[in-house]
């Protein structure tokens, strides 16, 4: 997986407000005059795993004789539902949603049904009764998960008291925990004293990991659902002077967390491709469009980044 990037091909559609409800159209794109419009909520567009997403996207529309039309929710599930509106009233040929809560988004989907508009899923599931989504393409998370805990059981000799930073609307990070702790099975002498949400947010994730050190002193490691999860808690950590004491997983690998694993900071953490999830999901689509039925769960592998990982390349 390569670090952030995209904002080349991506400049139009940020300059269009990408932040706002309304969708932006790229003018320059050389697609024929049947090509179908589909529309992308984002989760975020300030995460580099969500940027790496959007350009692997970008680069295999035109390929499929599709357009995207891209907005970003910042993680309101309020905004994420008027973006889905604004696709309904436009009549978008197909939805990309990345839900911000995988229960809510349920209504949006099922309005889009009803539009007669395909929906799909990356990255995050839709797990709400309502709503139906022909594809969900994500990294396999709880196989990450499982890895996770193959990290920290390595970081820790298999022994020690562990938290969880969480965000359990999200369906893919309730999927990384519950492998994480299927891992830890195994290592009956590691314990997941607590799982406390720190909502994927880095400055969050300061705060929690700031009264974890209080509550829990003897605490051995932390296992981040994304690396803002991660560098949040390394950030308070570091602040208490206990760098070194207490051994950090996180998910994602952006660059800037491999930085930090390089220089022993993080003990490690699971890979995704984001970009293999942008290609794939549009690939589901133009295989619907074309009457190719696309699995219902596009799995996309993982895998694990360590100090040694680097060394290596």
């Amino acid at each position: 997986m390569t670090p952030a990037g995209g904002f080349g091909r991506g400049l139009l559609i940020l300059l269009c407000g990408a932040l706002t409800a309304t969708a932006c159209r790229d003018s320059s794109s050389k697609l024929s005059p049947t090509h179908k419009h589909v529309g992308v909520t984002l989760l975020t567009m300030q995460h580099p795993f969500y940027q790496e997403l959007r350009a692997g996207m970008e680069d295999a529309a035109p390929t499929r004789d599709i357009e995207l039309l891209i907005t970003t929710a910042e993680f309101d599930s309020s905004r994420q539902a008027n973006q889905i509106d604004e696709f309904i009233v436009q009549k978008v040929d197909a939805l990309v949603v990345c839900p911000c809560d995988s229960q809510s988004v349920g209504a949006g989907i099922a309005a889009a049904n009803q539009a007669g508009i395909p929906v799909f899923t990356a990255d995050i599931a839709n797990t709400s009764p309502r709503g139906t989504v022909i594809s969900h393409i994500a990294s396999d998370n709880v196989k990450g998960g499982r890895q996770a805990a193959q990290l920290m059981a390595q970081a820790l000799g298999d022994r020690g008291k562990v938290a969880i930073l969480s965000h359990p609307e999200v369906a893919s990070v309730a999927d990384r925990v519950r492998g994480f702790r299927e891992g830890l099975a195994a290592h009956p002498d590691i314990e997941v004293v607590a799982e406390l949400s720190a909502e994927g947010k880095r400055d969050r994730a300061a705060k929690v990991m700031e009264d974890l050190l209080q509550s829990h002193a003897d605490l051995a490691g932390v296992f981040g659902i994304n690396d803002d999860c991660v560098l949040g808690a390394l950030a308070a950590i570091e602040a208490a002077g206990k760098r070194g004491k207490i051994q950090l997983v996180g998910y994602d690998a952006t660059a800037e967390a491999r930085a930090r694993i390089a220089e022993g900071a993080i003990f490690g953490d699971v890979v995704q491709d984001p970009r293999r999830i942008g290609a794939a999901a549009i690939d589901a689509i133009a295989d619907h469009f074309a009457g190719r039925k696309p699995l219902p769960v596009i799995p996309i592998d993982v895998g694990a980044w360590t100090r040694e990982s680097a060394t290596k390349k």
